[in-house]
């Protein structure tokens, strides 16, 4: 079991035992420096000693696994390396591809365990494979929607899914806090963390200066290609900005595109940042993709409402367009495709296309 020093992987963690599961506690350590973790957070001491009182508390087995390494090669320099090319990476993402559900799913064997869990809301479920005997597995969301969290899982392979459990999968965050204090867990009534485990407070522009050496900065332009001020540096600015310009026009201005190779912030108004085409790179499906084009609803970021989208493959990369324009799609995020409840795939969104 997974365990961040949270209620959520601490009630999933007692609901595995009242299965009767033998239930390890694991839990990760990135030993990032202390400046970038002033307060409590699921990589941090605090979070290690609360996964310990809690294992305490459920008699089982605990271990600490340094993931240092993998975590800054893979997360923490790609996430300053985006940024720098003017995009807005998901690290989450990224920690659940290469760090969770791959480095830690390998630990996870490593101690003879046959299922890694974790604390997500979302669901798997196992389907009957008519060509095959070995069955397939859908990724869907979670009973509770405001919590669901298959966007960040949507690049999970088969062979990770059949070892993978997710017991919270039917409960709302209502009922789990309800069983944290129902088991008398010690860390009920601690609160929800609403922040990327590296980055307290969402400072990300502050993490951002301390680790780019070079953030030159350049010109605010309209679409029309006139100066209108200046900025800091590309890699603290994304899609659909508004706040923190320096520009006075009399209305809203918001950043309309950013253009890495001629170092060049676009503005424009509200309007224009809505867009309805866009390229996604690097496609990944839970099963197998469909042929030629085909209708699916897409989100094109975690708290942004799913869309009607016709997708077409094209050259290993997915063409979408929206029925209606959508505001600030993002280079860099991650656009994930579902039918109805069940995540199909996704990619990240590679280039914003001009069409009407």
């Amino acid at each position: 079991m997974a365990m961040s020093g949270g209620v959520d992987s601490a009630v999933a963690a007692a609901l595995l035992q009242k299965q009767g599961f033998e239930v390890i506690g694991i839990t990760m350590c990135f030993n990032l420096p202390d400046a970038l973790t002033k307060k409590p957070s699921c990589c941090g001491a605090q979070g290690i000693e609360d996964a310990r009182r809690v294992a305490r508390v459920l008699g089982i087995r605990h271990y600490v696994v340094n993931m240092q390494k993998a975590f800054l090669e893979k997360v923490l320099k790609d996430f300053c390396q985006q940024y720098f090319r003017g995009k807005t990476p998901n690290p989450c993402i990224r920690c659940n591809q290469y760090i969770k559900f791959d480095a830690l799913l390998k630990k996870t064997f490593s101690l003879g365990a046959t299922y890694l869990a974790t604390g997500h809301y979302a669901r798997i479920v196992k389907t009957p494979n008519s060509k095959l005997q070995t069955p397939n597995y859908l990724l869907k969301k979670a009973k509770d929607l405001k919590k669901d969290q298959s966007y960040f899982l949507y690049r999970l392979k088969q062979s990770q899914l059949k070892h993978i459990i997710f017991p919270l999968s039917g409960y709302t965050k209502e009922e789990v806090r309800g069983l944290a204090r129902r088991f008398h867990l010690p860390v009920a009534q601690k609160p929800a963390s609403q922040e990327i485990c590296f980055l307290p407070h969402q400072e990300y522009r502050s993490f951002l200066k301390s680790h780019l050496e070079d953030t030159r900065p350049g010109y605010i332009t309209d679409t029309t290609g006139k100066i209108l001020g200046k900025h800091q540096g590309i890699a603290f600015y994304t899609i659909g900005q508004r706040q923190g310009l320096g520009i006075a026009r009399g209305y809203p201005l918001y950043v309309n595109r950013i253009d890495a190779r001629t170092n060049r912030i676009v503005v424009g108004k509200r309007e224009q940042v809505y867009k309805r085409a866009f390229l996604v790179k690097q496609p990944h499906f839970i099963l197998r993709p469909p042929k030629n084009k085909f209708d699916l609803r897409v989100r094109i970021r975690y708290n942004h409402p799913e869309a009607k989208a016709r997708l077409d493959i094209i050259n290993g990369k997915i063409k979408v367009i929206f029925a209606r324009p959508q505001f600030a799609i993002t280079p860099g995020q991650s656009a994930v495709f579902y039918d109805k409840d069940t995540v199909i795939g996704g990619g990240i969104i590679d280039k914003v296309l001009e069409i009407k």
